[in-house]
């Protein structure tokens, strides 16, 4: 019982009322935080905006947290409890309260990334403009993301004695440990230049078609460190961020998404042209994908065996579309010279010679 009436050095009726000085702050941040999360709905449902829906989504959840622990920290005022009590629970809210501020910075960013990704839409046909901010808006949010993650962890550990002490004791080899962390950190610094060159010369963008190691897909995600792109086979290629600075690769989409396509056929000297430019001219026609750009046939080469190469040249807004287009075209153009020109198909010609001729 002696115990209980001394509790932390003060009586039981001072506790109960600390307790319920701290009850009441959270009640009250509860409260608030419902009025506020109402609010936002009830305008959700008469003005449909995306900043709104995107706040309700992103900022639920840290606010509920924060405004509780915000009143709670202005309780301590009101709350009478000796040192020994107050600076660990002060600190322990200091630090919470830190913690989920950087939480609601971080999701204040995510709101004003929807609000702009909605603004500048990647379905759009001629999307170069974009890409061009999103790639941009991409990088930089994970720019200043890493860096309140890195401030918010500075100012906790900062918060404590002893950290600082160990601080003071680095800053006096600052000169040799600066050499030494450079060194280490040459390869992390030089990926994350590489990722601000990136984003502001735009060698690449997001949702670029790209030609790389061989393989051909699209950009989905450039990270500060390294670039996804997605293969058309739904493979992830993962490269160093560093990767697009240094080697050589296709940017199909740099300028413009509009493409030129090809399809190659190779027939007997036979073949008439005219009516292939006529054919390839009705299935373009016909054909929603064609642009309505570029319509081309052409003899391009004769070979050894007999052959000529035919080249259909066709134009299409989009990688995508160009290769469905010469898909199209191609088997269209097939089963054209089967049906009309069967005798023009490829040939191998033999040349005989009878040796008793002539005796």
């Amino acid at each position: 019982m002696q115990y209980l009436d001394h509790f932390f050095g003060y009586s039981i009726p001072l506790l109960l009322k600390n307790v319920i000085i701290g009850c009441i702050a959270i009640l009250l941040g509860i409260i608030i935080k419902f009025i506020i999360s109402k609010t936002f709905i009830l305008l959700s449902r008469w003005w449909d905006s995306i900043v709104i829906k995107s706040t309700i989504k992103h900022l639920k959840r840290p606010v509920a947290v924060f405004i509780p622990l915000l009143l709670l920290n202005f309780s301590l005022d009101l709350m009478v409890m000796p040192a020994k009590v107050r600076v660990p629970v002060e600190k322990m809210l200091e630090m919470a309260l830190t913690v989920t501020f950087s939480l609601i910075l971080i999701r204040l960013i995510n709101v004003l990334e929807d609000f702009l990704f909605l603004k500048y839409d990647l379905n759009k046909e001629n999307n170069l403009k974009e890409r061009k901010i999103r790639t941009q808006l991409q990088f930089i949010r994970k720019f200043i993301v890493s860096l309140i993650i890195i401030v918010t962890a500075a100012i906790i550990l900062l918060s404590f004695e002893s950290m600082r002490k160990i601080g003071a004791g680095l800053l006096t080899g600052v000169g040799i440990g600066g050499i030494i962390i450079g060194f280490a950190a040459q390869k992390s610094l030089g990926n994350l230049l590489a990722g601000f060159q990136i984003a502001f010369t735009q060698p690449i963008r997001i949702d670029d078609v790209l030609i790389v190691e061989g393989e051909w897909g699209r950009v989905e995600e450039i990270t500060l460190t390294y670039v996804v792109v997605s293969i058309w086979d739904q493979r992830r290629l993962i490269l160093p961020i560093t990767y697009f600075i240094e080697k050589p690769f296709q940017n199909w989409t740099r300028v413009s998404a509009d493409l030129l396509g090809t399809v190659f056929l190779y027939m007997d000297y036979t073949i008439p042209i005219e009516p292939l430019r006529q054919e390839l001219t009705r299935l373009l026609t016909s054909n929603p994908l064609w642009d309505k750009r570029v319509n081309v046939v052409q003899v391009t080469d004769t070979n050894k065996d007999g052959s000529i190469e035919i080249r259909f040249l066709m134009s299409a807004s989009n990688s995508s579309r160009a290769f469905d287009l010469r898909c199209n075209v191609r088997e269209a153009m097939i089963t054209f010279i089967q049906n009309n020109y069967p005798e023009s198909l490829p040939k191998t010609r033999l040349e005989y010679k009878d040796k008793f001729a002539g005796l």
